[in-house]
């Protein structure tokens, strides 16, 4: 079996990219909003008396999008706005339809979606529909706030400072929130944002906005935000800088490696800049991020590396620029290879627009040595993004990761002098929505290596309500390397197809149903046919927001290095054995509304080398609204191999049980005051972590942190390491 993948494929593509581009009206353009300037003072208290609201404009009559986009809400809303010379107003009415408790998971910031009664806002201040801000809240006060990116995602790891309050009844409850215009990003003039509302009611489980949006969208998809009519353009945004020091002092103690208990203590600071109302500049001398909440761990039985998203708040304002260039396993770019194991001297960032069409992004990090034989590093980045037609763009990337006084490397095989990598991409967003897809094209620069070192990729996916299809093309180079990016696998050729459908059914319990299946075939480099999988699944959702699949799948895999198919035992199936299985699982969710929520899911059939593998999994919890948030989550893979002649001694007639389970208990005292106990239990990764977090945020945006992590072997047999660390910081407007 073998495909031919050249440029003219990808040249196809674009043809067929650009006549799906469109330059169509916006679709909710007629949906407009007036906003004024307040004619008197706003308290941001969420008792909705100041008279200024009475002569704000109300936006209502919201439209449902879940279970289904062909009515009007049945749960009204009612939005009010209002501004001054420094702040974006915002009030909130949210009725009650049926009886009973709010539905609020807890009071951490950033909450779940789906498991909170909720009303977000969507703003795109340059109306291009790609990106934006969103904030909103729960029932109770929880705050939530994003960059929106890719014209409907959300970084919710991004903060802004902003204040909000809610007040609920029996009837009803309000939010109330004023935003600075220092937070946003806009440009000088322009009067007419794009902008959209949401609310979640989970009583009812409808789902409803402002402006209408097809069910297969989320309701921040900003191709369907209406109009924000400014009476007047927003006041130009001052100088605005501000100064974010921290400082810290902790304990560790390393048992493993017999090391004494340590003192430390430091400080840094970050800085903001506006140099525009739409351009920052972020400054770090010295960047700590022990606050950071630790990894949900996995059980890792796959041949490649596993992805971990960044969590540290340096890297992620209008991060899309620099690390959603590419693909989820092909990208160039991926801020965590910075400070993984060195530290952090000292980085800037420039980010944000321009004008209307072009996005800027420009990144340098610099780390001292590790310790373990590695000098300091330069990391540099360059993004540029220029939109096209409606909503679509092109963009270009230049990665370097350069090493300091490379003489004194000692393994010169394992520490490249340089790697840089280049790349062009064309993004696909059609006017609606319903045609996305990308072109991408990478090319690596290492010392001694040339030749079979560039990435050609292309995708074209089409989601309407009740059809959807995607086509994916790959071809990556034996010799590409991006060292500052993640590029798990290299050296193939992949096809991957992808098609489902939905039945809605006129009556009964069950919201939609269907089938969905991919079929996604890899090849060398030389065309030959070494891996497919090709799993079938049946989906249902029922309108209580329940959900249940049932899949099985048929998998077939040549090893082309050697593999420990535990990623434990240490013992290998050799390179060129061919291996295929099939399997068959489980999927569901329980309703969100309920107290008691659980998840269940399951995996059973054939594996490497004849064996048989059996996944059993799933998270269960409670919560005691809205203080107080208990789960857990657990897994088993139990891997069962035969006495087999091909197999190495160590894994012939052998049973391997990976554990992974992972209590939380989550204390939300106000929506300024988090703890968290968080432990994860992981036999394969011979660890045991127990992470206790404190936050408490005493001002907008400045925290207070006292984190104590433990580490032991998984046997409990002795604690491998320790700390506890406390840090304070604090945002100060210059």
């Amino acid at each position: 079996m073998a495909i031919r993948f050249r440029a003219k494929t990808i040249g196809s593509l674009l043809l067929l990219f650009v006549g799906t581009a469109g330059f169509s009206q916006k679709e909710n353009a007629a949906f407009e909003y007036h906003i004024r300037r307040a004619e008197g003072p706003v308290k941001v208290d969420g008792l909705a008396d100041d008279p200024a609201w009475l002569k704000a404009d109300v936006a209502t009559d919201f439209y449902q999008v879940l279970p289904m986009d062909t009515s009007k809400a049945i749960v009204r809303t009612e939005v009010r706005m209002l501004y001054d010379d420094q702040n974006l107003y915002l009030l909130a009415v949210n009725y009650e339809k049926l009886d009973g408790p709010y539905m609020v998971e807890s009071l951490r910031r950033d909450f779940l979606f789906g498991r909170n009664d909720n009303f977000l806002v969507f703003l795109d201040p340059f109306d291009d529909q790609t990106n934006g801000f969103s904030f909103g809240s729960n029932a109770r006060g929880a705050q939530w706030d994003g960059l929106m990116f890719e014209g409907g995602r959300i970084d919710l790891s991004w903060e802004g400072k902003w204040e909000s309050a809610v007040q609920a009844d029996n009837e009803k409850w309000v939010f109330e929130m004023a935003v600075p215009f220092k937070t946003l990003r806009y440009k000088k003039g322009i009067d007419r944002w794009g902008v959209n509302f949401s609310r979640l009611d989970l009583k009812t489980t409808e789902k409803s906005a402002w402006a209408p949006v097809p069910r297969q969208f989320p309701t921040a998809s900003l191709a369907y935000t209406g109009v924000l009519v400014w009476d007047e353009p927003p006041p130009p945004a001052k100088t605005n800088i501000s100064f974010i020091p921290y400082a810290l002092a902790g304990l560790s103690k390393d048992n493993e490696n017999n090391k004494p208990t340590h003192f430390n203590k430091d400080f840094g600071a970050d800085a903001k800049v506006s140099l525009t109302s739409s351009l920052n500049l972020d400054l770090t001398v010295n960047p700590d991020f022990s606050q950071v909440e630790v990894d949900v761990q996995q059980t890792n039985l796959d041949r490649f590396e596993l992805f971990f998203p960044e969590r540290r708040q340096f890297f992620l304002e209008n991060a899309d620029l620099f690390a959603n260039f590419g693909y989820g396993a092909l990208r160039p770019f991926f801020s965590r290879r910075i400070g993984l194991n060195a530290p952090i001297r000292f980085g800037a960032r420039l980010s944000g627009k321009l004008n209307k069409n072009w996005r800027i992004g420009a990144l340098n990090m610099q780390t001292g040595e590790d310790g373990q034989g590695t000098p300091a590093q330069n990391f540099g980045v360059l993004s540029l993004q220029r939109r096209v037609f409606a909503r679509s763009n092109v963009a270009a990337i230049i990665v370097n990761k350069e090493t300091f006084d490379y003489g004194s490397v000692t393994d010169k095989s394992a520490i490249k002098r340089y790697n840089r990598n280049v790349g062009l991409e064309y993004n696909l967003a059609s006017q609606n929505n319903l045609w996305t897809g990308k072109l991408l094209l990478l090319k690596s620069f290492s010392p001694g290596v040339s030749g079979k070192d560039m990435i050609l990729a292309g995708n074209l996916a089409y989601s309407a309500r009740d059809w959807y299809f995607n086509l994916q093309l790959e071809r990556t180079g034996e010799n590409f390397r991006a060292e500052t990016g993640f590029v798990p696998r290299t050296g193939y050729h992949r096809l991957n197809g992808t098609a489902g459908y939905l039945f809605f059914p006129k009556s009964g319990k069950v919201l939609s149903h269907g089938p969905l299946t991919f079929y996604q075939i890899f090849f060398d480099e030389n065309m030959r046919y070494v891996e497919s999988e090709l799993p079938l699944i049946y989906r249902v959702t029922f309108l209580n927001r329940t959900e249940f699949d049932v899949w099985a799948a048929y998998d077939f895999q040549e090893l082309l290095q050697p593999f420990d198919p535990t990623n434990f035992a240490g013992d290998t199936l050799a390179t060129g054995t061919k291996h295929n299985w099939r399997a068959f699982g489980t999927n569901f969710n329980s309703k969100p509304q309920s107290l008691f929520t659980w998840s269940f899911n399951s995996r059973y059939g054939g594996y490497y080398a004849d064996g048989t593998r059996l996944r059993l999994g799933g998270e269960a919890g409670y919560r005691f609204q809205p203080y107080v948030s208990i789960s857990m989550a657990a897994q088993i893979n139990r891997i069962e191999f035969k006495d087999n002649k091909d197999l190495p001694a160590g894994l012939r007639n052998r049973r391997f049980d990976l554990w992974l389970v992972g209590p939380r208990i989550d204390l939300t005292l106000t929506n300024k005051l988090f703890l968290t106990n968080f432990v994860q239990y992981n036999n394969q990764a011979k660890n045991v972590n127990l992470n206790l977090r404190f936050q408490w945020r005493y001002s907008p945006a400045s925290d207070l942190f006292i984190v104590y992590t433990n580490n032991y072997f998984s046997d409990f047999s002795a604690a491998r390491n320790r700390a506890l660390v406390i840090k304070l910081n604090y945002w100060w407007n210059v």
